[in-house]
């Protein structure tokens, strides 16, 4: 299963994707932007574990999930949290937007084991209306994702995708200190297998598993280290991969995109103009 999965339970004219993360490379979780119409729909328990967020103009609902029943009005950014198995009801009083995430069980397990839970208290547990201002910075950013014209790397996406599920997790707080940086030795040896494998797909399991952490720890100390998120980090070094290489002249818009680790020329293009706020033949052409 990956991130073509979607709920088995559509019903015909009730609801319209309007973006979707299939084709863009995501494993073990998605996300789907939906129209939905006025009405009673019925949501079957699935063997993943969904979220559905409120976008847009609030509306009136009536929901029955884990045997609980709300009515309610739904507003931008309220989060409803469906774990794998249950199944829930919704009753929307007009049409609305819903931004619809999923996680696969064996992703959300791996995250559980990564954060240290041995004794499986992490969990993800049912809750509706949900306020939280951090999860929903992290489901608009996916949602950015959905309607941007290209791509990003999938790294980026699966950053996201990981902490929105750390962020989910009801579990035990109690837990004992832990580094707050990464071992010089151990920073070394990401960055140079960073500049070593630039060209190619990375992620953060495989960065993780060189200094022997967890994603999600992983993420935490890469970041107070050296000072970005691990995507922004592989991001700029392969801008500045292409840059030294425009700068060169000697090979080809495109294989300079290929050599940098950029999925094509546009893709590029759009982030060197982003970081550097020049256009990639304006570099070349400056180095003449």
């Amino acid at each position: 299963m990956n991130a073509r999965t979607l709920d088995s339970s559509r019903e015909a004219g009730g609801r319209a994707s309007l973006r979707s993360s299939a084709g863009l490379g995501w494993q073990g979780f998605g996300a789907e932007l939906l129209a939905i119409s006025a009405g009673r729909h019925r949501i079957p328990g699935a063997g993943h574990h969904r979220i559905g967020v409120h976008v847009g103009t609030p509306v009136r609902a009536n929901c029955v999930c884990d045997g609980r029943r709300t009515t309610r009005l739904q507003s931008h950014g309220d989060v409803d949290v469906v774990p794998a198995g249950l199944d829930g009801e919704w009753t929307d009083d007009a049409d609305c937007t819903i931004l619809r995430v999923w996680f696969e069980e064996r992703f959300v397990s791996a995250i559980s084991e990564q954060v240290g839970d041995p004794r499986g208290r992490a969990h993800i547990r049912p809750n509706l209306q949900l306020r939280d201002p951090r999860l929903q910075y992290l489901a608009w950013t996916l949602q950015a994702e959905l309607e941007a014209q290209e791509a990003s790397d999938p790294l980026f996406a699966q950053s996201v995708g990981t902490a929105i599920v750390v962020r989910l997790f009801d579990r035990d707080p109690s837990a004992g200190p832990r580094r707050s940086t990464l071992a010089p030795r151990a920073a070394a040896r990401v960055v140079d297998y960073i500049e070593a494998h630039l060209d190619q797909p990375l992620t953060l399991g495989e960065l993780a598993a060189l200094v022997d952490l967890s994603v999600p720890h992983f993420k935490v100390l890469f970041r107070e280290t050296l000072g970005l998120p691990v995507h922004q980090y592989v991001v700029r070094r392969r801008v500045e991969r292409a840059r030294a290489l425009l700068i060169k002249g000697e090979l080809s818009m495109s294989q300079i995109a290929l050599d940098a680790g950029f999925a094509h020329q546009s893709h590029m293009a759009r982030w060197v103009n982003r970081v550097l706020g020049v256009a990639p033949r304006e570099i070349m052409r400056s180095a003449k």
